[in-house]
């Protein structure tokens, strides 16, 4: 773990270029990074510009973007088009080594066209258990198989890892199972601990030890703890730290989301992440929440996190380099081959 201390506050931007105020905001020492979202981006050498005046002005910020694949990518023009990941992990139901190779295959163009742009992370993968039960998650998950979605991860995962891009587990310990959306509601998950460990937790238990970052979800399972697991340090702390062993930074998910909301406004929202074993929270789509929770930091003098430097990418790659690298036209051309069959 580095010693560098890093802001604990995870923002986004406006719009294709920084604005004059986002450069002072981006000084802030309690600010650690920026997410960007689909409003941001409008060409890859527009999105490589943009990076570019973030880190002229804050070289230490970590970039991040979700860029899972399917309906989930933001990253789309001059990009490789992934499919959803469900449509991997049925690939591997058909032909196990294909559909492993594949998945690796796709963790390393995902993470290498991530980078080249220079971006350190992407929010990947999805480790909820599903097919179609969840409004928000359904085709974004490998496999209602909890074996499958581990095995299928690991290779996704190694992947990334292989083109110098940490990965984040979501949505802890699983968001798989009730149909509510937690950016426009609470949902609320009443199975046991029982259920959930034979079956959503399957996949975080296996994988926390290759996982760089972890982000909770925005749901209460009130049968095993009364608290929201981003606001909880049972699930924080006892499971995700204790029980699982996981030694990597901890992402809350965006508090602007409605499934937050039970936490109370920003402050207590900010505070109660914080307190249960957060490292860096996410704040988006509110420049004014984001502001607020930055006055919190500043009048609580809230210390850095040193893990967090461990999530900065470990390789940089030009895009001249990628573009003809016979790895991507390799799986391009595979991508582009399966989707004709389909």
């Amino acid at each position: 773990m580095s010693n560098t201390l890093h802001g604990r506050l995870m923002l986004d931007l406006a719009s294709t270029s920084l604005m004059d105020d986002e450069r002072s905001l981006l000084q802030n020492p309690h600010v650690g990074g920026v997410i960007l979202f689909a409003r941001n981006v409008e060409s890859r050498q527009q999105v490589q510009s943009l990076v570019s005046q973030i880190r002229a002005v804050a070289p230490q910020l970590l970039i991040a973007v979700d860029q899972e694949g399917g309906r989930v990518q933001r990253f789309k023009e001059g990009f490789t088009r992934l499919p959803p990941m469900q449509y991997l992990g049925d690939l591997m139901i058909a032909n196990r080594s294909a559909g492993l190779r594949l998945a690796r295959d796709c963790g390393w163009l995902m993470a290498s066209e991530v980078i080249a742009c220079g971006l350190d992370i992407s929010f990947a993968p999805v480790l909820d258990v599903d097919r179609d039960t969840s409004s928000i998650i359904g085709d974004r998950a490998f496999s209602d198989q909890p074996e499958l979605v581990t095995d299928i991860a690991a290779a996704f995962i190694d992947g990334m890892n292989e083109a110098g891009m940490a990965a984040t587990g979501k949505h802890f310990p699983g968001h798989g199972g009730i149909f509510a959306d937690s950016h426009l509601e609470a949902p609320v998950d009443r199975r046991s601990w029982t259920q959930l460990s034979e079956h959503d937790l399957v996949p975080f238990v296996a994988l926390a030890s290759k996982l760089g970052g972890m982000m909770p979800a925005h749901i209460t399972f009130p049968q095993i703890d009364p608290d929201s697991v981003g606001f909880s340090r049972f699930w924080l702390e006892d499971i995700l730290r204790g029980k699982l062993g996981f030694t990597g930074v901890i992402f809350s998910d965006d508090l602007a989301m409605k499934g937050a909301d039970v936490a109370g406004g920003y402050v207590q929202k900010a505070e109660l992440a914080l307190d249960a074993g957060c490292d860096m929270i996410l704040v988006c789509n509110d420049r004014a929440g984001a502001l607020e929770v930055l006055d919190y930091m500043n009048e609580r003098e809230i210390e850095g996190s040193a893990r967090i430097g461990a999530m900065m990418k470990t390789m940089s790659r030009s895009w001249a380099q990628l573009e003809n690298d016979p790895r991507r036209v390799a799986t391009m051309a595979q991508l582009h081959g399966l989707a004709a069959n389909n």
